[in-house]
Formats: structure tokens, C-alpha cells, sequence
């Protein structure tokens, strides 16, 4: 199955997910209903071909959009 990239909005979402926030917190930070939220977050996971959050987590940190925080301020 060849993955599609992920729109600028599914991105976003992605990014929140992976910050643990709810999807009532998503919702309310992006003024959507948590009802968009979830249709976001199948759309994501079919796109990538994942079935969990931890699939999307992963795919994002792959994608190098998830900092590592204990990096931060190293050279």
C-alpha cells in the first residue's frame, strides 16, 4: 500500500496527538468539534496504514517532526 502524505490540517493534528492532548483538547486549540478530530485521525491512520495512535506517533517521529527533548540545547 503506498502511504499518501498528510494534509496541513492532518498534520497539525498528528503533531497534538503525540503531545498526548485529548481529542476534546485538539478540538478546542484548532476550533474544530472532536467529531472533525476523529474523521482527521482515521483519515491519518489509513493514509500511513496504521491502525493505533502509537502507528501515528511512530510515523511521526520518522517523518523528524517530533524533537527529542532531551537533545534540546546540545551541540
Amino acid at each position: 500500500m503506498t502511504k499518501r502524505s498528510l494534509s496541513k490540517r492532518e498534520k497539525e493534528v498528528t503533531l497534538l496527538i503525540c503531545q498526548e492532548l485529548s481529542y476534546q483538547q485538539i478540538a478546542q486549540k484548532l476550533n474544530i468539534s472532536k467529531r472533525t478530530v476523529e474523521t482527521h485521525k482515521i483519515n491519518i491512520a489509513k493514509k500511513i496504514g496504521s491502525k493505533k495512535v502509537t502507528g501515528i506517533v511512530i510515523y511521526a517521529a520518522l517523518q523528524g517532526w517530533i524533537k527529542d527533548p532531551n537533545k534540546q540545547g546540545r551541540n
